[in-house]
């Protein structure tokens, strides 16, 4: 497929892009920056105008695309005010969503995020794992922005039943830089309870991503997209006991199982992560 990716220049964004070329695909990024190249477009999302024109044709880089993945946003609470986050994340998303239906583009993949499953549980999740099944949580206007995509995508499929958008609910995003610093989590259950103990791997994220391309049929759904275990070395018991003492076990939690489950994108999805902080850290 010729796959337009916008926050190509991103933390996932990147990986995604390096990835679904690695699989055969065209990809052409889009991002406010980016390292210039025959395969990127600088485009500011939150106007309508470059959108439209980034999807249909760059000059002689495309005339058109096969599926736009959407991954560009202020990627959490507070990097800016409350206000700037809403402003941008939802007018980027809604130029996006509109131009692709527009354009004929029947194939979307997008972040949603993990947060709307309740993070930081500062309020206890209702049971654990948490899974897709009871509804979303926001605590922030991060998270709310993401619930309002989600209920975006599902009107813009009524609207065309033909066009397929499926919303990933990423959790925190890892390179394997980044898990030299795992160990030190033990120190405290607390320090990493805001999101249950997950993470996923950028490169499971990006296997996500193509599953999504390659399986998702006409419709909207969303899914949890984690890695297979917790950034704990402490067990699932252990971690549960100290601080959810009270939240119900949904059947066997596991030794370091993720409590993000990603049951549904394994079943849907065939979506199967590979990496893991302990096969990184000695």
């Amino acid at each position: 497929m010729r796959i337009a990716v916008t926050g190509s220049s991103g933390k996932l964004g990147s990986v995604v892009a390096r990835e679904l070329r690695a699989a055969g695909h065209t990809v052409i990024g889009m991002d406010a920056a980016g390292t210039r190249g025959p395969d990127f477009v600088e485009v500011q999302l939150t106007d309508y105008g470059q959108v439209v024109d980034a999807l249909t044709a760059v000059g002689d880089r495309h005339d058109g695309v096969d599926a736009l993945v959407h991954l560009a946003a202020i990627p959490a609470p507070g990097i800016r005010s409350d206000v700037a986050t809403f402003h941008n994340n939802m007018i980027a998303t809604f130029n996006a969503f509109w131009a692709a239906t527009r354009l004929g583009i029947r194939r979307i993949v997008y972040a949603s995020s993990e947060t709307v499953l309740g993070l930081p549980f500062d309020v206890p999740p209702p049971y654990v794992p948490v899974d897709e099944e009871y509804p979303p949580r926001p605590e922030s206007v991060y998270s709310l922005v993401k619930v309002l995509e989600e209920r975006m995508a599902t009107e813009l499929v009524r609207w065309h039943p033909d066009v397929s958008i499926t919303a990933l609910r990423f959790s925190n995003v890892m390179w394997p830089d980044d898990y030299a610093a795992f160990p030190s989590f033990d120190a405290d259950p607390l320090l990493r309870k805001w999101n249950l103990w997950g993470y996923i791997d950028a490169r499971d994220g990006a296997q996500a991503v193509q599953r999504a391309l390659e399986k998702a049929p006409a419709g909207f759904d969303q899914f949890i997209i984690a890695a297979a275990d917790t950034v704990m070395s402490r067990t699932n018991d252990e971690l549960l006991d100290a601080v959810f003492p009270d939240v119900p076990r949904h059947g066997d939690v596991g030794t370091h199982d993720t409590l993000l489950s990603i049951d549904k994108a394994r079943r849907l999805l065939g979506f199967q992560p590979r990496y893991s902080w302990r096969d990184e850290v000695g």
